[in-house]
């Protein structure tokens, strides 16, 4: 069952006070079905993803690079803007959140600073990937990939900070080899994170459905995300039911909650420039509006410490 779909986040509302975000997500990647999630970067559009019902958060670099610095994913954010932003979003939601984290910010040393970061700002999981820096955008020409050894060296580097933090922080091991080297390398990769202790696998830009079906057989008690890029990347697109055929626990949107903002920003602006404020029905209302960003929660907390006087 799609995570968009009667999620089972009201079956874990009762305990995420107690439980830590990672137990939460370990406990939603041990269920039934595939999870979906459209990728926030912002404590906003976290607070939609949690609204709509969707039982975990991802935090897209791509995302978070273009709302924060109005500039590309090319390795120009540095960690502590995103960690900055991280925080904001895992404080604003009760779900679980997986923070992307590019390269881990340099070697080893670096990544297990990173993973440190993350589990205090708040994540449930974190996604390291092998490319080398600076890195492209995936799915966008000029993705290089470090050694093989320096690879599995950064998701070793990171179960290592996880162990160290007494954390259980979700490990999501990501390849960029399929199109920076071969299919048969990044299978060859995704295998080697597994034995050194990653607990989701992904292999970026997969070309066929062919090839997302035998990565999901590789290592496969495993659970594997899919990335299924909006307007036009080099995998296929498939349903969620589709991917869950296939074997996949996990399938991100990176881009449509990003693309629908500036469409939408980019035809208000327009209606507003020749005279015209947005007709009603494509936006909320400014009580809708102020209902989701949480005036009501807030003016009832004021009237619970009000005073006489």
């Amino acid at each position: 069952m799609a995570s968009g779909q009667s999620s089972p986040l009201a079956e874990h509302r009762k305990t995420i006070t107690s439980e830590s975000p990672a137990k939460i997500l370990r406990r939603i990647l041990s269920s039934p079905g595939l999870h979906q999630t459209p990728a926030c970067f912002d404590a906003l559009s976290s607070k939609l993803v949690e609204r709509a019902g969707f039982n975990v958060g991802f935090t897209s670099g791509f995302s978070i690079s273009s709302a924060r610095l109005g500039m590309p994913d090319a390795g120009l954010i540095s960690y502590g803007e995103i960690v900055e932003q991280g925080r904001l979003i895992t404080d604003a939601v009760s779900i679980p959140v997986i923070g992307d984290a590019d390269t881990g910010y340099g070697n080893a040393m670096n990544v297990k600073r990173t993973v440190k970061g993350y589990i205090k700002a708040g994540f449930a999981g974190i996604m390291i990937e092998d490319q080398v820096l600076p890195k492209a955008c995936g799915h966008t020409r000029g993705r290089k990939v470090v050694s093989r050894e320096e690879a599995v060296m950064r998701i070793r580097a990171a179960v290592d900070a996880r162990e160290e933090s007494g954390s259980d922080i979700v490990i999501v091991a990501r390849t960029d080899s399929r199109q920076a080297v071969s299919f048969e390398e990044s299978l060859w990769r995704t295998r080697a994170f597994a034995e050194v202790g990653a607990d989701v696998l992904f292999i970026d830009a997969l070309a066929s459905k062919g090839e997302m079906k035998a990565f999901c057989e590789t290592a496969p008690q495993i659970p594997k995300l899919a990335n299924m890029l909006e307007g036009g990347g080099k995998t296929p697109i498939l349903t969620p039911s589709e991917l869950e055929d296939i074997g996949y626990k996990l399938v991100v949107y990176p881009l449509s909650l990003l693309g629908v903002s500036i469409k939408a920003m980019q035809d208000a602006l327009i209606g507003i420039k020749s005279g015209h404020i947005p007709p009603v029905g494509t936006m909320p209302s400014f009580e809708e509006i102020k209902e989701i960003v949480g005036f009501n929660k807030y003016y009832d907390e004021e009237n619970r410490y009000a005073t006489k006087d």
